[in-house]
C-alpha cells in the first residue's frame, strides 16, 4: 500500500479547493500529492465545503489522511493520500476562509461545485440576481455564501494587500468551465467595484479544463470491506478505477506544479478534448442511466451487460462520433474502446441513480448539443433522441415496473407540475421540450427533434428501455 513519502508537517498550503467531495479527492488531489512526493512541498490542500460538514468530520479525525482504493475488476490496490491538509465547512467561518485563501502562499483556487454552483441562468449566462445566495454577496461580500463569492472576495483582498490573483482552476464537468466562473465573478465584481472588475479581467486566470474519472459513491459496505483490510475504519475512503485524465488550458496567473510530470495534459485549445468527453463518455453515460434505472438496473455494469444496451451505445456513439473534430493525440476508436471497458468494471458499482441526478443540468452538454450538431448537418438522432426521452420518462418518477422513485433534480417539481398537467405521452414530452431553462429555443422548435423524441418517449412507454433500443438497431440494420 502506497503512503505519503514526505513530512506533512513541512508542508504548506498552495492550492484551496471549494466543493471538496469524493471526485477531488480521487483526482485532482492525486495529481497535488503527486506533487509533494517528488519534493514539491508547496502544494498542500486546504478543502472547504461550502454546505455539509461532513467531509470536515470524516478526515478531521484522521488529520485529513484517507484512502483512495482503485478498482478493476479482481485488482484492487490501496493508496494512502496526505495532500489536505484541513477541510473547512465555508459557512461557519466564512471570513476565515476568504483570508486562507488571500494567502500569499495559495496559487491555486479549484472548484468541483456542480454547475448550479456557479449560480449563472443557463439561457443567458448572467447570475442569477434572484439566488438567495447571490443577493446575500452582492449586498455584504464579507461573509460570502456562493463559490463566485468567495473567489471574489479573496481576489478582492489579494488585490487590497498588492498580491497577485490565484488561478482558478473549475474541475466541474460542464463546456467551458473556466469561462463560466469567470463570467460569475467578474460580473460580481463589477457590480461591488469595477477597478476589482478591471483588474481581474486583466492579470486573473480562468483555464479550461476538461476532467475524467469514474468516482462512486462510497457505500457502508465499502468503509466496511475496507477496515477489515487496514484494520481500522476510514470513513473519508474513496473508490475509483485506474483510468484518470486531467487536461487544463495552459493560461495561468502565477506559480503551479510541474503539471506534465505527473500526466496533466497542458494545451493550447481544450474545447476538442471536452466535447470527445462530453458526447462521448457523458452522453453514454447518462444515456445508460436513464435507460438503465428504467428497466431496473442498478449498475452501469449490469446495463452494458445486456446485449441491447451495450450495443445501443455503439449506436450513439456513432451519432456522437459524426460531430467531433478530435485533437491530436486522441484516436477515437480506441477511446470508444477504453470506455466500454470502464463501463464494464464490475467493481466499482457505479449506481445509475447517482448518475440520473441532476439530469436537467447535464442535459444539454451530454446530448442536446450533438442532437443539435447532426440536425446542423442534416442527419438524423434515433440513438440521441432516446436518451433524450429516458431523461423525460425518469422526470415521471416511475421505473418501468412502476416501482416510486424520487426524482433528485433542481427542477423536478417544475417538471412534475408539467408533467402532471399533461393530457397524454404526446403532451408530456412537448411540456418538458417548451422547458427553455433545459431546451433552446430553437433546438425546441425544430420539428424534426420534437418528432423525433416524441417517437421515442412513445416506444419506451410502449416496448420499455431495451425493447426501444432494439428497435432502432434493427431500423439502422
Amino acid at each position: 500500500m502506497a503512503k505519503p513519502d514526505y513530512d506533512r508537517s513541512r508542508v504548506r498550503i498552495g492550492v484551496v479547493h471549494l466543493g471538496i467531495g469524493a471526485f477531488h479527492r480521487a483526482h485532482q488531489a492525486i495529481v497535488f500529492d503527486d506533487a509533494l512526493n517528488a519534493g514539491d512541498l508547496r502544494w498542500g490542500v486546504l478543502g472547504a465545503s461550502l454546505r455539509s460538514p461532513d467531509v470536515r468530520d470524516q478526515l478531521a479525525p484522521q488529520d485529513g489522511l484517507y484512502t483512495m482504493v482503485i478498482e478493476d475488476g479482481g485488482q484492487r490496490s490501496l493508496r494512502i493520500v496526505g495532500a489536505v491538509q484541513e477541510v473547512r465547512v465555508a459557512l461557519r467561518d466564512p471570513a476565515s476562509l476568504v483570508e486562507a485563501m488571500a494567502s500569499p502562499e495559495v496559487h491555486i483556487v479549484t472548484l468541483t461545485v456542480t454547475e448550479k454552483g456557479y449560480c449563472l441562468d443557463p439561457a443567458s449566462g448572467k447570475l442569477k440576481l434572484d439566488d438567495p445566495g447571490i443577493s446575500a454577496d452582492l449586498a455584504d461580500l464579507s461573509a460570502p455564501v456562493t463559490a463566485p463569492g468567495f473567489v471574489t472576495a479573496a481576489l478582492r483582498l489579494r488585490r487590497n494587500r498588492g498580491l497577485s490573483p490565484f488561478t482558478v482552476i473549475s474541475c466541474d464537468n460542464l463546456p467551458h468551465n473556466g469561462a463560466r466562473i469567470r463570467s460569475a465573478v467578474l460580473e460580481m465584481a463589477a457590480r461591488i467595484d469595477p477597478r476589482l472588475h478591471d483588474w481581474i479581467a486583466a492579470e486573473g486566470a480562468f483555464p479550461q479544463t476538461m476532467i475524467d474519472r469514474i468516482v462512486p459513491a462510497t457505500t457502508p459496505a465499502d468503509i466496511e470491506i475496507l477496515s477489515t483490510e487496514l484494520g481500522f475504519v476510514d470513513l473519508g475512503m474513496v473508490k475509483t478505477e485506474p483510468f484518470t485524465q486531467w487536461i487544463i488550458e495552459d493560461r495561468f496567473a502565477g506559480e503551479r506544479p510541474d503539471f506534465a510530470r505527473f500526466k496533466v495534459r497542458l494545451t493550447e485549445a481544450v474545447g476538442p478534448w471536452e466535447d470527445a468527453k462530453l458526447r462521448l463518455l457523458n452522453g453514454a453515460h447518462s444515456t445508460l442511466a436513464y435507460l438503465g434505472a428504467l428497466a431496473g438496473l442498478e449498475y452501469v455494469h449490469q446495463t452494458v451487460a445486456v446485449p441491447v444496451l451495450k450495443a445501443f451505445v455503439d449506436r450513439l456513439w456513432d451519432e456522437a462520433e459524426a460531430t467531433l473534430d478530435p485533437p491530436p493525440g486522441l484516436d477515437i476508436a480506441a477511446y470508444r474502446a477504453e470506455l466500454m471497458a470502464r463501463f464494464s468494471n464490475a467493481a466499482l458499482r457505479h449506481r445509475t441513480r447517482q448518475i440520473a441526478m441532476d439530469g436537467s443540468q447535464k442535459l444539454p452538454q451530454r446530448l442536446l448539443a450533438t442532437a443539435s450538431a447532426r440536425l446542423s448537418a442534416g442527419l438524423p438522432i434515433p440513438a440521441l433522441a432516446l436518451g433524450i426521452a429516458a431523461w423525460i420518462r425518469w422526470q415521471e418518477g416511475r421505473t418501468e415496473a412502476g416501482e416510486v422513485v424520487v426524482v433528485e433534480d433542481p427542477l423536478a417539481s417544475e417538471t412534475a407540475r408539467r408533467l402532471t398537467a399533461a393530457t397524454d405521452d404526446r403532451a408530456r414530452v412537448a411540456a418538458l421540450l417548451d422547458l427553455q431553462t433545459v431546451f433552446q429555443p430553437a433546438l425546441s422548435a425544430d420539428p424534426v427533434f420534437r418528432e423525433a423524441v416524441m417517437e421515442a418517449f412513445v416506444d419506451l412507454r410502449r416496448l420499455g428501455a431495451v425493447g426501444a433500443a432494439a428497435l432502432r438497431l434493427d431500423r439502422a440494420a
